[in-house]
């Protein structure tokens, strides 16, 4: 058997058994209604059926068989769920992003990063580092982050002597930063699902999103600094002057967004919209690594994935009126303020929770099925929804660079031509000191609340 047909077994096997791990603690531990929705969604998701195909179903199945639900109202949801406002961020978002990867903003950012870092051990893992906190920073996805930052920096490194499981350790782990450093699609995704302020969720997530960047660089100089890996020769203040000037453009996309936000000069929503405007601008006509002919590509591909993830919000939607329909948030919350839990094991859990969804679900599923149930029991607890909105934020990180589903693992596996096993055991260190950065956030929550509190 191949290397690849054994990566491949093992992932299949890994999501049976987890799935079918799960469907059993459902069955045993939950009893009525709660465990009969459940065990029905994980069941569809066993037979290979799109999670958001999974979602419909099983919310149809249940409201027209199992309770008086009129179906006008199933109707009437369908539309008014995907009504938000703040929904109109994300394929802005999206658009933007696709922009920056094609335009050319990627190689200029690592150029920069490596000017400013190349000269420790490490260099150029130090500067994709940088350089993947620089891009989060104006495309808000992950993947995004993953392909243009490791299509610039992975052929670089391995061309300097780099050990290929290094590199790709480094820019699986540094991507997810995409998610966490404003904007995020993850984080509009919170807001819609629980009604919390973006503009404070992004200004939240720019001192965690710094602190993960530098544990994450500590970590990779610590293992370069180890085994001698290369270094760059130091730059000189003109060289890094002129990597910042050629890459000024896209880091300005930073300051027109949150900027805007935080003076007040346009919404969140709107600020994606100025954000899409401003990275074609530079991507076609300053940059000019991009011509026009390119645009209706760009534009394409960005209807295709807002598409996927507005049917995904769609029956996301739909899956919560049902829940709320049947009062099982509120019961869920009752239930574990009568077990006596607290605002400190009720966290522990929801790490747990969300951690093993991560096995089997991407993250913008896992944050519009499970916010809405554990938002409630949270705001019982006395938890500020904008630290619980960070605390899933970097959960969903976590669960990007693990398997079996973790999506930058199958990204850097396209760039990198490394099986998922290989790439798992590749992002080891950088995933454990993931791991000791959301324990922190998790139960210090001035990390998260400090900067929103001071500017709002």
């Amino acid at each position: 058997m191949s290397a690849a047909m054994l990566a491949k077994w093992d992932e299949k096997q890994a999501i049976k058994w987890l799935m079918g791990l799960a469907v059993g603690l459902l069955l045993i531990g939950m009893t009525g209604k709660v465990g009969m929705i459940f065990a029905l969604l994980l069941t569809l998701m066993l037979t290979g059926m799109p999670i958001s195909i999974a979602l419909g179903l099983t919310v149809m199945m249940f409201l027209f068989t199992m309770t008086t639900v009129p179906k006008e109202t199933v109707a009437l949801k369908l539309f008014t769920g995907i009504e938000k406002f703040e929904i109109m961020a994300i394929p802005f978002f999206i658009l933007a992003g696709n922009f920056l990867t094609h335009g050319g903003v990627a190689k200029r950012m690592v150029r920069f990063a490596t000017s400013m870092v190349g000269h420790y051990h490490g260099g150029l893992g130090l500067a994709g580092v940088m350089a993947c906190a620089l891009f989060a920073a104006v495309s808000g996805s992950s993947p995004a982050t993953v392909v243009a930052i490791g299509a610039v920096v992975l052929p670089a490194m391995q061309k300097q002597g780099f050990p290929q499981r290094f590199g790709a350790g480094v820019i699986t782990t540094s991507g997810a930063l995409g998610i966490l450093i404003p904007p995020s699609i993850t984080m509009v995704l919170y807001s819609v699902s629980t009604n919390t302020s973006v503009g404070q969720l992004f200004i939240a997530g720019i001192v965690p999103g710094l602190m993960l960047a530098t544990l994450l660089g500590i970590t990779t100089w610590w293992i370069a600094r180890k085994n001698n890996y290369p270094r760059q020769p130091r730059a000189s203040w003109g060289e890094r002057w002129k990597a910042f000037r050629d890459s000024v453009w896209g880091l300005l996309l930073v300051v027109v967004v949150i900027g805007g936000i935080y003076t007040g000069i346009f919404t969140p929503t709107e600020a994606a919209a100025m954000s899409a405007v401003y990275a074609f601008f530079i991507a076609v006509f300053v940059y000019k690594d991009m011509g026009l002919k390119d645009v209706p590509r760009v534009l394409l591909g960005s209807a295709n994935t807002s598409a996927m993830l507005l049917y995904i919000i769609t029956n996301a939607v739909l899956f919560s009126f049902l829940m709320t329909n049947e009062n099982i948030p509120q019961n869920m919350a009752q239930w574990i303020l009568d077990q006596g839990l607290g605002p400190i094991a009720f966290l522990l859990v929801v790490n747990v929770l969300l951690l093993m969804a991560g096995n089997i679900m991407e993250p913008s599923s896992i944050v519009l099925i499970m916010a809405p149930i554990l938002f409630p029991v949270a705001m019982k607890l006395g938890i500020d929804p904008v630290h619980f909105g960070i605390l899933i934020v970097v959960n969903m990180e976590v669960g990007m660079c693990h398997p079996p589903v973790g999506l930058n693992l199958y990204v850097a596996t396209g760039i990198t031509r490394m099986g998922i096993t290989e790439l798992t055991v590749a992002v080891l260190p950088w995933l454990l000191t993931m791991l000791g950065f959301l324990v922190l956030v998790t139960y210090v929550p001035q990390i998260s609340l400090w900067l929103p509190r001071l500017l709002f």
